[in-house]
């Protein structure tokens, strides 16, 4: 069944932190943002981490590009970090201005705490819901703005091409109704591919839907193989997604233990639990491995816990967990892809009319590990960007769009299997640790599985996966948050992007130029 089509002249995908900062950029051009689920979902509100910008008197916009770089495994692009911290201050303050309550110390002032990797305390946290707090401000600037129309419920499951340009998309509601929305420029604000993993921190509708429609459009995508790994999800029995216990616990004092109350952290880095993202959570798998519990001791904040982290508190309560034990069971869950859409500096892809921005787009500013809370200011910083460009790309469609088709029937019980499938194969060979044996057998798996008939989460989720593994397959070294057991150094001849293309369904792979950092901050 459908239902007509829509004209707008920026149409943006997604309702998370980077969508509704692109869709406040776009107007006062008449824009559209449609949301997989209710407005305002997908990973931004759940983010309980904070906002990482050089506020402080003893930070810049330099320190903080060489400990994103520090940690990035000197795969990021130069000019994304400085655009990041450099504008960052700027970002942030716009925010505070919508009505954000960030943290402050009884002075009045901001109070900025200190992450893993990070040199000095520069993360502004909301207590433990920062997200929550961010998107509440942007949803009510986007819900004030007249130029700004909001569409819940409406998966996107196409987009459309005309003459080498994106022009549009086609959506289904709760319902299976079909509706087209043209448009001058697309932006994709999708968020993550969590859900490929069948231990997740991602809500249900991070199923690397952005990744396949720019795929599906013949975009170029980069650097699919480095996915993080939160090193601390609730490990709570029956959980989906797992409850997420943020980076700033750990950076208040909070201690990683065995089951013998030993502090383990020490064994895999000299910053303890303050090592990058990356190295703890392969601990702890590995710990893990070896017969041992994981548990993160949360008594040493005292009693800022309950002020603090609520959210924290509320989920561990909620599977039976006292806190105040010292013993709150913990485990990696897959948490964050600095891989995605190929864009430049303003959003733009490689297609004519498409735009990307958020956790879905790789600018570079990553590299290959993200640097704890860089995600947020990542999203505030590119989605306003990827927003004013599209407005300006925007183009009057050539020609009307038709009126969509009704969508195939899909076979649910299969899809479910498909995707049992997908995410307990991507979990066990091409997770927190790697190596070819693995990464051919569910490459091979993968290709054996037919994606006719599936739904569109559990198609998106099969298509993601077999990007994922091939572009971690071809990257022979271990880098950031690619770690390869068979090539455990990382190597000078793969200081480079790998990009991928989806060719009449086959997967393509190429690597760029070397990348040379002469003026990167030391």
């Amino acid at each position: 069944m459908s239902r007509g089509v829509h004209a707008s002249d920026v149409l943006v995908i997604g309702s998370g932190v980077a969508g509704l900062s692109a869709a406040l950029a776009a107007a006062p051009a008449r824009v559209t943002v449609l949301t997989k689920t209710a407005f305002g979902s997908g990973n931004s509100v759940h983010a309980q981490g904070g906002v990482a910008v050089a506020l402080a008197a003893d930070d810049s916009p330099a320190l903080h590009s060489r400990d994103t770089f520090a940690v990035g495994g000197r795969l990021n692009d130069a000019e994304a970090v400085h655009v990041l911290t450099s504008e960052g201050p700027q970002r942030t303050q716009l925010l505070i201005d919508l009505g954000t309550n960030f943290d402050r110390s009884s002075d009045g002032e901001l109070d900025l705490a200190r992450e893993a990797a990070h040199s000095v305390r520069r993360v502004l946290h909301a207590a433990d819901a920062t997200g929550a707090a961010m998107i509440d401000s942007l949803r009510r600037a986007v819900r004030g703005n007249t130029r700004i129309r909001v569409v819940e419920h409406a998966a996107v499951v196409d987009l459309h091409v005309d003459g080498g340009r994106v022009c549009g998309a086609t959506t289904i509601d709760r319902h299976g109704r079909a509706t087209v929305h043209a448009a001058g420029a697309v932006v994709l604000a999708t968020g993550g591919s969590g859900r490929l993993f069948e231990m997740t921190t991602n809500p249900p509708e991070a199923t690397a839907d952005g990744l396949c429609l720019a795929a599906r459009a013949g975009a170029t995508l980069r650097d699919l193989e480095f996915v993080q790994f939160h090193p601390t999800a609730l490990a709570a029995a029956g959980a989906d997604p797992l409850p997420l216990l943020t980076e700033a616990l750990r950076g208040d004092g909070a201690l990683l233990i065995d089951e013998t109350g030993r502090r383990i952290a020490f064994d895999w880095h000299a910053d303890g639990e303050l090592a990058p993202r990356d190295v703890v959570a392969r601990g702890i798998a590995g710990h893990r491995l070896q017969g041992h519990d994981v548990y993160l001791d949360v008594t040493p904040i005292g009693a800022r816990l309950a002020d603090r982290y609520p959210t924290a508190v509320r989920a561990c309560r909620a599977y039976g967990i006292d806190p105040a034990s010292g013993r709150i069971p913990v485990s990696p869950a897959a948490h964050y892809h600095m891989g995605g859409v190929a864009t430049s500096l303003d959003g733009r892809t490689d297609v004519d009319g498409l735009l990307a921005a958020g956790e879905v787009a790789a600018t570079g500013v990553h590299g290959a590990n993200r640097l704890a809370s860089n995600s947020l200011l990542e999203a505030l910083v590119f989605g306003a960007r990827a927003g004013a460009a599209a407005a300006a790309d925007s183009v009057v469609v050539s020609r009307a769009l038709e009126t969509a088709s009704p969508i195939r029937h899909s076979d649910r019980a299969r899809s479910a299997t498909v995707a049992a499938t997908v995410r307990s194969t991507m979990w066990r060979d091409v997770g927190l640790v790697r190596d070819h044996a693995g990464l051919v057998a569910a490459a091979e798996r993968f290709d054996d599985l037919d994606s006719r008939g599936l739904d569109h989460d559990a198609g998106n989720l099969l298509l993601g996966a077999r990007l994922i593994t091939r572009a971690a397959l071809a990257r022979t070294e271990s880098r950031g948050a690619h770690h390869r057991l068979d090539f455990p150094a990382t190597s000078p001849a793969w200081s480079r992007h790998l990009d991928v293309r989806l060719v009449e369904d086959d997967v393509v792979l190429a690597s760029n130029d070397l990348i040379e950092h002469g003026s990167v901050p030391s």
